[in-house]
Formats: structure tokens, C-alpha cells, sequence
């Protein structure tokens, strides 16, 4: 018998939606927090959908800056928005990008050990 309590339960994916998904070009806000909810450090990277699933998440072509990596999100559809059309001005990098299809916002905590 295993003990599942420390497994972060993940909603549910809809395969459908996650795969819509693909090809979309996404902009994406990252909010680094330490553990007692206290900002580290905001990024924001933008790119293509590679791929969508239940397992691995999204797989993310990067554009820019970051052009050529691969960056990896989780299997959560909560953050996904369809992004109004216009300019977005990125404040990490400067670089602006022109109508993207989606934004996604996440917060990571850093644990204390890293």
C-alpha cells in the first residue's frame, strides 16, 4: 500500500481543448514566489504549441529571446485566456509581441532548499 498524501491531486484535462491548443502562438507570465508568498522574480516567455496532453502538458516552441528552446508547462488548462488582439510590451525582455492567441499566467514557489 503506497501513501498517495503527498501527491498534488491535477484537475482533469480535456484532451479536446488541450489540442485546440496546438499551433496557437501563447504568451506566457511566470511569477516566481518564495515560500512564504513573497515575489522572487517575473518572467514572461512566448512561443508556439508544440503539443498537448494529459501526461507531459504543453511543449512550447520559443520565440525571441529564447528562440529555439523547448519549455514545458503542466497539463492545466486553468490559465489559458484568449488573448485580446494588440500589442504586449514584455517587461522582462522589451520585446513586444503582436496579437498572440493565448496568455497564460502562472506563480511558482520556490522551495526553501533552492
Amino acid at each position: 500500500m503506497s501513501d498517495d498524501s503527498s501527491e498534488i491531486s491535477r484537475p482533469s484535462f480535456d484532451s479536446a481543448r488541450g489540442q485546440s491548443f496546438v499551433g496557437k502562438y501563447v504568451l506566457i507570465g511566470l511569477t516566481y514566489l518564495d515560500n512564504e508568498g513573497n515575489m522572487l522574480e517575473q518572467k514572461e516567455l512566448h512561443g508556439s504549441i508544440l503539443s498537448a496532453d494529459d501526461q507531459y502538458g504543453f511543449a512550447v516552441k520559443l520565440e525571441g529571446r529564447h528562440a529555439g528552446e523547448t519549455y514545458r508547462l503542466p497539463p492545466d488548462l486553468r490559465p489559458y485566456h484568449e488573448a485580446p488582439p494588440g500589442e504586449y510590451r514584455l517587461l522582462s525582455t522589451g520585446e513586444v509581441v503582436i496579437d498572440p492567441d493565448l496568455l497564460c499566467y502562472w506563480s511558482v514557489t520556490k522551495d526553501a532548499a533552492s
